[in-house]
Order: structure tokens, then sequence, then C-alpha cells
């Protein structure tokens, strides 16, 4: 999964020049955490990496340009990426 966490890293740093690669990197764990979770949450069986990715690939091309506006407006998140 690091691999691929990796190249979603690098994804996403493509699409929204706005993050470092750190914040990129946080965001993409996130990402994946809070899909596998909310997954897991609605009792869905674990479909392995293929699926985690291709979701998180979906929402980089939808949102990655303005993931950074995310953070300010959801205290979930915003106190991971403050700098």
């Amino acid at each position: 999964m690091n691999e691929i966490i990796d190249q979603l890293v690098i994804e996403l740093l493509e699409k929204n020049t706005n993050l470092s690669e750190e914040k990129a990197r946080t965001w993409i764990e996130l990402l994946v955490s809070d899909f596998e979770a909310s997954y897991a949450k609605a009792g869905y069986d674990y479909q392995g990496t293929a699926v985690v990715e291709k979701v998180i690939r979906q929402w980089i091309s939808s949102y990655g340009d303005k993931i950074h506006e995310f953070a300010g407006t959801n205290p979930k998140y915003a106190h991971l990426l403050e700098d």
C-alpha cells in the first residue's frame, strides 16, 4: 500500500500546487483511512487496495485542486494540516 500512497501523493501534487509534499501525503493518508473506515462501518467486505486506489484517484480528479480549501471548514482535519 505504501507504493500506492506514494503514487497518489504525486498525483495530488500534480493536481494541486498549493500543497507541500508533506500535506499532500497527510491528505492521502486521511482519505485512505476515512474511506476504509466508512466502507467497513457500512458493512461492506474489504475489496482490497485496488478499490481504495480507484476511489482516491476519483477524488483527486474531482477535488484535488481544491482540497486545501476544505481543511479550514472541517475541524476534524484542520488541526492535522496546520502549518
